[in-house]
């Protein structure tokens, strides 16, 4: 086609050009290089008619021929018998900086000329080996890489490629700064740059400071960065398995040590190492003392376990692994002279004492008094630390032997517990540590404390004045009284006795708690409903006066009834309400003090009246009752009582709502004068307002007219606007509407199509499947007849036929016979077959035969 193309014979070639031209008679491209005046025979076509550059590599470049040509060791072509050069085929050559050449044919130019790689300092390319090779090294040594092998190419220098190598990255140098180092990890077994062999997964530490280049088989795991240690940080490390340290000594795996600033003043861990955690120094002062558990043995090296060891004094220590401070740093016990401490042997010791020597046992308790200093050695331990206890005169303590178990009280003067004494809890009931509370805040004139009372102190109780405290001691099985105003202490074994007074009005019982009895005179008062004989029911509120006669010989008797108030009222009430109901409403409305009186005291023998009334129980007394009101229960006696009351208070009512009429109708005079008077005055002043007003209407009217007419002028516009645009909006709207239409639509019908395509294939199948099927079964059927017949049987039944047929042939005594219209060929040997009924013509044949 170039050919017809360009019908020119003659092609002038210039230099560093070349074309290329096939002999039709022996179909060989060769290749014509210039400068030169080509012609074209009959016979050849020139396969580019425009001739070609040359392939200019310049310098420090290079290109990518794919399918080269082959050429031998002296660099000539190698041509098959056909004079055309070899090429290979699937293959790459690369070709640096040389003179022009041309392409042969076949031969094709996968890139420009590229600059040749630079590597720089710090830098270098990992490569791959594609294919076995042999390379030729600086040295003029010969180096065998097989496919698969990787190595690096480091700069500074020019990288020149090869086909069967290919480079997989750069890599850049890494910075190791000072105080780091880099942690690496082989990946496969190698020997490093000092000529260490590295086993694969092994890794190690690069500890110089500077840039280093990761071999190819170098895995970078990360940076570690030096421990700085100090006078007051040291670190403890851990041996992950048997190594030898930077020191040069011998570590074996799970072995523990710490790197202290004595060692040296940064640490790298090094890969065998594991930092446990760092550890504190710990600083004694002169007043300060320590006991580690587990010492370490500076001979051996190795935890003394089980041993203790005490230290003290100006001291600075690291703690060394295994090591444990039992309870810190703590400081020496400085003594006043009212301040012991109670001290506890855990072992056996002996403790000097000037000359003295004491034998301590364990578990034995003794105590050391002030005032002195006192550092506990490791056989001892503290218990707790005691004061002297400062008690008043009306103060005490429980104290409680722990050897025999008595409880006794220590009262009116400071006390030091002994070694085998301890301060003892009295427990107290909720209800009279509720009691006390509050009667030390009425003492006080304060509020209720809300601290808790100290258990160990003695209980005290100020009775009142012209009131009593019984006490009952648990141990003696005896009670006593103590009369106020009187300071009660109770004893180890003593309770209060705690009083449950009825209170309010009515009496409800338990209102009031209380330790102390209150002797009277005093009153109380109830209310109590009753009925009279004529069964008018009345509430009384009566108020008595009381009191308790004491007999010194048996003071207990005032605290025989824990509640006196309800009992009072209960006797009183009934007492009442029987006398009440003997009389009628009238008579005791008149006499209610002497019913009622008389009722509760009754009357001597000479007929009068008594004046109090004494209970032989607890020695109480009642000396006075006073009736402070009566009501009648039932409403309608009550309405009936207070009519009288109402008149008087309606009839007052009325003169005051009369006085108060006229009083109101004279202000209501003045008031409507000084109302006209001021109506007069607004409507001036509204008229006023008014003429202002008409003013500002019309300049109102004349600016609104204006403004209406430029408002509507404006609408009028942004409404044909806002219709344009909503015309626009709607038909791109239509059309988008129409366009998912046309979309669904066609989708709708894709999907009706394919669809009916899946159900005839699958019908088609069905199908395919059915006849296989039948076809199956015909076969199956025909060789199951075949089988069942047998060969003999279908023998004879392929021969009865013919046999029969020539028997009736014989019968007849025909030779021959034919029926034709002299037109039509006849077979004579379908002849029977046609006369007698479709037996085959090469049976008959064989018949004849």
């Amino acid at each position: 086609m170039s050919a017809q193309a360009n019908p020119s014979t003659v092609i002038r070639i210039k230099p560093h050009q070349y074309i290329h031209v096939l002999d039709n008679n022996t179909n060989v491209t060769r290749v014509e290089v210039g400068p030169q005046t080509f012609t074209r025979q009959d016979h050849e076509r020139v396969l580019n008619t425009t001739p070609s550059s040359m392939i200019l590599i310049p310098p420090r470049n290079y290109c990518i021929i794919d399918s080269p040509v082959i050429r031998d060791k002296s660099g000539a072509l190698v041509l098959d018998k056909f004079n055309q050069p070899k090429l290979g085929h699937g293959d790459q050559e690369i070709r640096f900086s040389q003179d022009p050449f041309p392409l042969y044919p076949g031969e094709v130019l996968l890139s420009q000329p590229v600059p040749l790689q630079v590597v720089q300092t710090n830098t270098a390319l990992r490569l791959k080996c594609l294919r076995d090779f042999v390379e030729v090294g600086a040295d003029k040594k010969e180096i065998q890489h097989t496919a698969g092998d990787e190595w690096i190419f480091e700069g500074p220098g020019t990288y020149y490629p090869r086909v069967e190598v290919q480079v997989l990255e750069t890599i850049k140098a890494i910075i190791i700064k000072e105080n780091q180092a880099l942690k690496l990890k082989a990946r496969l077994g190698f020997q490093d740059r000092k000529g260490v062999v590295r086993q694969p997964g092994e890794e190690w530490l690069v500890r110089e400071s500077g840039a280093y280049l990761p071999g190819v088989n170098e895995e970078v795991v990360g940076f570690i960065q030096a421990l700085v240690l100090t006078d007051r940080i040291a670190y403890q490390l851990h041996a992950l398995r048997s190594f030898k340290d930077i020191f040069g000594k011998q570590r074996k795996a799970g072995e523990e040590w710490i790197i202290t600033q004595s060692d040296c003043d940064t640490y790298i861990p090094d890969v065998n190492e594991k930092v446990v955690r760092d550890i504190k120094a710990i600083t004694l002062t002169n007043r300060q003392y320590c006991i580690i558990e587990n010492p370490v043995d500076q001979a051996t090296g190795k935890n003394r376990l089980g041993h203790k060891i005490l230290l003290q004094g100006d001291k600075t220590f690291f703690l060394l692994p295994g090591e444990t401070l039992v309870k810190g740093v703590q400081t020496v016990h400085v003594l006043s002279e009212d301040e012991a401490l109670l001290l506890s042997a855990n072992q056996q010791f002996v403790e000097k004492s000037g000359k003295q020597e004491i034998v301590h046992k364990p578990g034995d308790l003794w105590m050391i008094y002030g005032p002195c200093d006192y550092i506990p050695p490791i056989q001892v331990d503290v218990v707790e630390k005691r004061k002297r206890i400062p008690l008043d005169v009306n103060e005490g303590i429980y104290v409680r032997d722990i050897k025999t178990g008595k409880v006794r009280s220590v009262v009116g003067s400071s006390y030091m517990l002994l070694s085998n004494e301890e301060l003892w809890e009295k427990p107290l009931p909720a209800i009279v540590q509720d009691l006390l509370k509050k009667s030390a805040s009425r003492d006080q004139n304060e509020e209720v404390n809300e601290h808790e009372r100290d258990p160990t102190r003695v209980v005290t109780y100020r009775v009142p004045h012209n009131a009593a405290v019984q006490i009952f001691d648990y141990r003696k099985k005896e009670a006593r009284v103590i009369f106020g105003p009187e300071l009660v202490m109770l004893q180890p074994d003593e309770e209060f006795t705690v009083l449950s007074l009825s209170g309010q009005i009515p009496k409800r019982p338990n209102h009031i708690r209380s330790l102390a009895l209150f002797l009277g005179p005093d009153f109380m008062t109830d209310l109590i409903t009753v009925e009279t004989a004529d069964h008018a029911r009345l509430s009384l509120k009566l108020s008595y006066n009381w009191h308790f006669n004491i007999e010194p010989k048996n003071p207990s008797k005032l605290f025989a009834n824990s509640d006196f108030t309800g009992d009072l009222c209960k006797a009183t009430s009934s007492l009442v309400r029987a006398a009440v109901a003997s009389s009628s409403f009238d008579h005791f409305h008149k006499h209610s003090a002497e019913i009622i009186q008389s009722a509760v005291f009754g009357k001597s023998e000479d007929g009068k009246p008594n004046n109090h009334l004494a209970f032989e129980t607890n020695g109480l007394v009642i000396t006075n009752i006073d009736v402070q009101s009566v009501e009648p229960v039932d409403q309608r006696t009550l309405d009936s009582l207070q009519k009288s009351v109402q008149l008087a208070i309606e009839i007052t009512t009325k003169s005051q709502e009369a006085t108060a009429r006229q009083e109101a109708e004279r202000l209501d005079q003045m008031a409507r004068g000084e109302l006209e008077r001021q109506k007069i005055v607004d409507e001036a002043r509204a008229e006023e307002s008014r003429a202002k007003l008409v003013q500002l209407q019309a300049q109102s009217a004349a600016v609104e007219s204006t403004g209406q007419a430029v408002a509507e002028a404006r609408a009028r516009a942004e409404a044909a606007l806002i219709v344009a645009e909503a015309e626009i909006k709607q038909a791109k709207l239509s059309a988008k509407a129409s366009e998912i239409e046309a979309l669904n639509e066609l989708e709708a019908t894709k999907n009706k199509h394919v669809v009916e395509i899946e159900h005839l294939s699958a019908l088609n199948k069905l199908e395919v499947s059915k006849a296989r099927e039948v076809a199956n079964i015909e076969t199956s059927k025909f060789n199951n007849v075949v089988q069942s017949l047998g060969k003999e049987t279908i023998q004879s039944i392929a021969q009865a036929g013919p046999e029969m047929q020539a028997k009736l042939l014989q019968g007849l005594g025909l030779q021959s016979f034919m029926i034709t219209d002299g037109s039509s060929p006849i077979n004579l040997f379908n002849t029977a077959n046609g006369l007698i009924g479709g037996v085959p013509a090469s049976q008959i044949q064989e018949e004849f035969n």
